[in-house]
C-alpha cells in the first residue's frame, strides 16, 4: 500500500490568506509597466502614493496623505472626498516633478463604487496633468463642485495653491 506524499491542502501566500493582496490583479498591473497610483483609506486618513515596481521592492515616487495636508496647509479634515482630491492633486504634482507622465490606478482590495474617495483622488491626479484611462461617471463631480460652506473658501484656495 502506497502512502500519500503531500498534503491535501494548499497553503496560499500569507498576504493572500490575510486578504491584503490580489496577486492576479497585481501581476496584471506590473505587466502594464506603468507607474501605479496607490490609494489607501483607513478610518482616519487617506493616503495617495505613486509607486514603481522594482524586483527588490516597490519604489515610492511621491506620497501625500491627510496628515500632510493638515500639517502643511492647515486643512481641517484628514478623510473625506475633498481631502482625497487635494491629496491626489498634490501627489500628482510631485510625481510629475519626478518624471511620471501616465499611471494606472491601484485600488487594492477595495470594491469600486461611484463617487468614492478613491475616485476623488484619481480626479485630483488627472487635474494635476497626469494621464490615465478611467470612467468619468465614477468621479464624484457633484460633491467636488459644491463643498460645504465651512470648507469652500479653504478648498478653492488650496486647490489654486497646489496646482500652482
Amino acid at each position: 500500500m502506497t502512502r500519500a506524499k503531500g498534503p491535501k491542502f494548499t497553503l496560499y501566500p500569507r498576504r493572500r490568506r490575510e486578504e491584503k493582496t490580489n496577486y492576479r490583479r497585481r501581476l496584471a498591473q506590473i505587466k502594464a509597466g506603468k507607474t501605479r497610483m496607490v490609494v489607501r483609506r483607513s478610518n482616519k486618513n487617506i493616503a495617495v502614493q505613486f509607486v514603481n515596481f522594482d524586483p527588490a521592492g516597490d519604489r515610492t515616487v511621491a506620497a501625500v496623505d491627510g496628515r500632510h495636508l493638515e500639517k502643511e496647509y492647515k486643512w481641517p479634515s484628514k478623510r473625506n472626498v475633498w481631502t482625497a482630491y487635494l491629496a491626489g492633486l498634490e501627489a500628482g504634482r510631485k510625481a510629475q516633478e519626478k518624471g511620471v507622465k501616465e499611471f494606472i490606478l491601484d485600488m487594492g482590495m477595495y470594491t469600486p463604487s461611484k463617487g468614492s474617495v478613491v475616485f476623488a483622488a484619481l480626479k485630483g491626479a488627472v487635474d494635476s496633468g497626469l494621464k490615465t484611462d478611467f470612467d468619468k461617471e465614477m468621479v464624484p463631480e457633484d460633491k467636488l463642485s459644491s463643498p460645504p460652506e465651512s470648507y469652500k473658501s479653504k478648498f478653492e484656495e488650496l486647490k489654486g495653491k497646489i496646482a500652482g
